[in-house]
């Protein structure tokens, strides 16, 4: 680099045989032709990207690194089949390789690239806040509800010494400055955070440390098959009708989920198609697919693990009997939120329960078992051919009746989840069978409005309202997983005047 640099600031005639010239060279007049190389060309600009959290690598061709390290990002990677791997070079070690996108951020002053920073609504910041063991004054800025300004969401206690929250409207200035209260205002964000940060000046507490963020779930793998020899089981954790599922390590360097199916429950075809798919759903509400082994039975389908295991289990829990409204409204909207993905992807569950919801740290749920419930069979389902087979009792009547499935259809499972978290997992349609279940049904009846008691919570109106609308008997009146996401993520004021009925509401 030295030489190239040394070239290119003096700019060094050459001989068309590469001898510089010079005196040298003998008689300048020896020379036949000579110029001058034009400055060699910088190198082309990369984007720079900040790491988040430590990052170990799990195969041979990816990059590792420490929280605060600085990577260099390929230019190619938009040409890429990666999907959300990234290609990069270490800029201090100058060592190449794969890293996980949802792990890094752009290495600048905008607010989105501060540790401060949270892309979460109002629920979702409440609930990280209020975890346990973070002290007073732990902050984070988000967007306020209409994404058009910003807000300062602050934990703080009450007279009697219990934590609570506050939050704090962030105003723009014309100049591109900002304010909380116009008596004090600042030429940026970071400028009022450090400013904060070390006077209250009028807030309700100085504030501390940023909120402490989860680290994210680990990408689908770059490779959908991977070796069987990778993958350690370590504990198992259940079983089914599929098989069994186990606790493991990849290459002893992340903690996953892996299912062993049985043999005979699908073909290595069939299971690789599905599998294909669910390896491109990539979601932070979804049980997300790693990797699979189909080279030999048992097939294997590595996922990402959640250490609290089925909602349904975890609702009857002494844990699970224990949650709040608040709390069971946010297990909602999550749902909810993942649902709407896969309704926007065109993707149809087929068996959403809360035994297909999986339960992981801090009351984090995700959707699961997506796309295999139409090809696995189970002996506790209603039978409407030889080759089709569901839960009844989820399943809603045009698709019980005639097989009619649709994101509708998952719609009207969700009101029944949605009756599975306000009773804490009670059985549905107590004394009745899967055939009587189906007919009463089709006839008009719906669940009843949960009665209070210890095993349920009291159940709003509006909540019921909710479920009623997912019970609607054509399909198109029934809201979408989007709608149903915007009221359970803003509940509180989407339901301040009684729940507006999507099908007269604008969507």
């Amino acid at each position: 680099m030295g030489c190239i640099q040394s070239l290119r600031n003096t700019g060094v005639a050459y001989n068309v045989d590469n001898s510089p010239t010079g005196a040298a060279n003998g008689d300048e007049g020896s020379v036949k032709k000579r110029r001058v190389l034009p400055p060699v060309p910088p190198e082309e600009d990369k984007r720079i990207v900040r790491a988040l959290y430590d990052f170990m690598g799990m195969n041979a061709d990816d990059l590792p690194f420490k929280k605060g390290d600085r990577l260099a990002l390929d230019n190619d990677n938009d040409n890429s089949d990666k999907g959300d791997w990234l290609l990069a070079t270490h800029v201090k070690t100058r060592k190449k390789g794969y890293i996980p996108s949802n792990y890094v951020c752009n290495d600048d002053n905008s607010i989105e690239s501060q540790d401060w920073w949270y892309d979460y609504n109002r629920r979702e910041s409440d609930g990280m806040l209020m975890r346990v063991g973070l002290k007073k004054g732990t902050f984070l800025v988000r967007y306020a509800t209409d994404r058009l300004s910003h807000v300062l969401s602050v934990r703080d206690e009450d007279e009697e010494g219990e934590p609570c929250n506050k939050h704090y409207r962030i105003k723009k200035m014309d100049n591109g400055g900002c304010y909380i209260s116009p008596k004090r205002t600042f030429n940026s964000m970071m400028e009022l955070i450090e400013n904060y940060q070390s006077n209250s000046d009028g807030l309700c507490c100085l504030l501390t440390d940023p909120c402490p963020k989860d680290r994210p779930a680990c990408l689908p793998f770059r490779q959908l098959e991977v070796k069987r020899s990778a993958i350690k089981l370590e504990k198992k954790v259940g079983a089914g009708y599929f098989g069994e599922v186990w606790k493991g390590q990849f290459r002893n360097v992340i903690t996953v989920a892996v299912k062993t199916l049985k043999t005979g429950t699908m073909s290595s075809e069939s299971f690789l198609e599905e599998a294909k798919v669910m390896h491109r759903l990539f979601h932070r509400r979804l049980v997300n697919l790693l990797a699979v082994c189909s080279d030999s039975d048992p097939l294997l389908i590595v996922t990402e693990f959640m250490p609290n295991g089925s909602l349904l289990h975890y609702l009857r829990s002494e844990e699970g009997k224990r949650l709040q409204l608040s709390a069971i409204i946010d297990m909602a909207s999550q749902i909810a939120e993942g649902m709407a993905f896969l309704e926007e992807k065109n993707f149809i569950h087929r068996d959403l329960r809360a035994d297909n919801i999986l339960v992981g740290e801090n009351l984090e749920v995700k959707v699961a078992d997506f796309g295999l419930a139409r090809l696995i069979e189970d002996d506790d389902v209603y039978s409407a051919s030889e080759n089709t087979k569901f839960p009844i009792k989820w399943t809603a009547p045009e698709a019980g009746l005639y097989r009619k499935f649709s994101i509708k259809s998952d719609v009207w499972s969700f009101g029944i989840l949605l009756y599975e978290l306000i009773t804490f997992g009670r059985q549905l349609y107590i004394g009745m069978n899967g055939n009587e279940v189906l007919n009463r049904v089709d006839k008009g009846y719906r669940l009843p409005k949960p009665k209070t008691n210890e095993m349920s919570l009291e159940c709003p109106q509006v909540y019921y309202d909710i479920m009623l609308s997912c019970w609607k008997r054509q399909p198109s009146d029934r809201p979408t997983f989007q709608y149903l996401f915007d009221v359970f993520s803003d509940y509180d004021n989407s339901t301040e005047n009684g729940y507006q009925d999507p099908a007269t509401a604008i969507r």
